[in-house]
């Protein structure tokens, strides 16, 4: 299973160019960049790209890290582009570095089936779930210089929160609800990007001084109320992931998706009422399973119990429940059938991202993720 889950991925591969958006390169952005001490991959994706928050797929191909975060003062990155002209930043091999320095590598030993993140990053968004508590936690935007409702590029933001000066930060607004089918509570809030800005004024909340940053771009007008997360603050993902399933009994829904259609295709990312509580982790294989129509076997024949009349409803639940012996109106529930297959990429308390890697039909909202050991 694992095997064909691997070569399916390859095949997305070979759609990814075509798939992805173009990441546009700035004019000035050097050929090489030795990274300087204190740097970041947000540092380092601005000085290349218009949009920094596309910066997974400015640095896709990394194949001597098995985590892009492991940048080194010293190392050199190259602007390369690929065969279907999309930039890429690697590390440049042939340069010594200047500061000698333990790096991980990939080993050849570790031959276990991975699915290279440069693969799932056309299926993934700058987007969180997080609950409202830590929402309530985070610096948010009182105004602007200028008396205006919405902000744009280079407009000042004043925020009530201690910030750090020279430091990039997502400006992120509160958004709909992730409600688990099963409770009925609310898990999270999905936590959507809508532009970044850079700090200068750090800001002090005991003497009433706010936080000052500078828009540096948009994706939606900026509003008093958004708030902000350090830029790089949950968009950390592994270089690869190990497919695997998981060690205990998983059973859970799929509950929403970042695109709000109510049914997905192959590829598509979804989100699921389990997380790290029920020891999910990124790179689980999970079964995508639909229960089948119930079906009523009554004195006029067995019919799917949708078609069924009201009487006959109650009468099969009270009395012909699956296994009782009454055969004059009895209720068959049938076994729930595997529908396709999901990875999860994004974990966090009590529920999860993860991308729909395998369809038998087209998957919905509400059907049912497991795994059975």
């Amino acid at each position: 299973m694992i095997k064909k889950l691997t070569a399916t991925v390859f095949a997305l591969a070979m759609t990814f160019p075509s798939i992805a958006d173009v990441l546009t390169i700035k004019k000035d952005a050097p050929q090489q960049y030795v990274v300087q001490k204190g740097d970041t991959l947000w540092d380092i994706s601005e000085i290349y790209l218009e949009q920094p928050w596309l910066w997974p797929k400015l640095w896709r191909m990394n194949p001597q890290i098995d985590n892009p975060h492991l940048i080194y003062p010293g190392d050199m990155l190259t602007l390369v582009y690929d065969a279907d002209g999309q930039p890429m930043l690697v590390m440049n091999q042939k340069y010594k570095k200047l500061s000698p320095g333990v790096r991980k590598t990939l080993k050849k030993a570790d031959a276990i089936p991975t699915v290279p993140l440069e693969f799932l990053r056309p299926y993934l968004t700058y987007e969180q779930a997080l609950d409202e508590e830590t929402i309530a936690s985070k610096p948010y935007v009182l105004g602007a210089n200028e008396a205006v409702k919405s902000q744009v590029t280079d407009h000042i933001l004043y925020v009530k929160g201690d910030l750090v000066r020279s430091q990039f930060y997502g400006i992120y607004r509160k958004g709909a609800e992730f409600i688990d089918p099963e409770s009925q509570e609310v898990l999270a809030h999905k936590a959507k990007l809508v532009g970044t800005a850079r700090a200068f004024r750090s800001g002090d909340i005991a003497k009433g001084e706010p936080a000052s940053v500078r828009v540096k771009n948009v994706k939606q007008e900026v509003k008093a109320g958004d708030f902000l997360m350090p830029a790089m603050e949950g968009q950390s993902l592994p270089a690869f992931f190990s497919l695997t399933r998981p060690s205990t009994d998983i059973n859970g829904t799929i509950i929403a998706s970042t695109n709000d259609f109510r049914e997905f295709s192959q590829y598509e990312v979804v989100i699921i009422n389990r997380g790290t509580d029920n020891e999910l982790k990124a790179g689980h294989i999970l079964d995508i399973r639909r229960p089948s129509p119930k079906v009523i076997d009554g004195k006029d024949g067995p019919k799917y119990l949708e078609d069924t009349s009201r009487y006959d409803k109650v009468t099969a639940s009270i009395e012909g429940v699956f296994g009782d012996s009454n055969e004059n109106n009895k209720l068959w529930v049938p076994p729930s059938e595997k529908v396709g297959e999901l990875m999860v990429f994004k974990v966090y308390n009590n529920l999860s991202y993860a991308i729909i890697m395998e369809t038998m039909m087209p998957i919905r909202l509400g059907d049912t993720v497991n795994v059975d050991l």
